[in-house]
């Protein structure tokens, strides 16, 4: 595994969990990193916190930045919606975050 790189866990909507290596030296965010390995995560609007396609639940207990006021107004209009709801765009990989460990929220549609 490469120096700057952590691993996530992310769960699918089918209870399936994938492994997925992450570097951290990129800037990318959790969303990016779940399109990057197929796995159905639209990001409809880029990662600007302007929809709610990319909705994970937060499994692990990591230490995450507190939700921005565009990512709560954005989770406040999503469907299924738990305490442990964060948006995917709006998770940067980090360090820290290794062994994170998220599932995909059931899609709205």
């Amino acid at each position: 595994m490469p120096e700057h790189a952590i691993i996530v866990t992310v769960i699918d909507r089918e209870n399936q969990p994938h492994t997925l290596e992450a570097p951290t030296d990129m800037g990318l965010n959790l969303m990016e990193l779940c399109k990057s390995y197929g796995l159905p995560v639209k990001g409809t609007c880029g990662g600007m916190a302007l929809c709610a396609s990319c909705h994970v639940y937060v499994l692990s207990q990591h230490a995450l930045p507190e939700p921005s006021d565009d990512e709560l107004a954005m989770l406040d209009s999503a469907f299924f919606v738990q305490p442990n709801s964060r948006l995917g765009c709006q998770i940067r990989l980090r360090d820290e975050l290794d062994g994170l460990q998220v599932q995909l929220a059931p899609e709205s549609e």
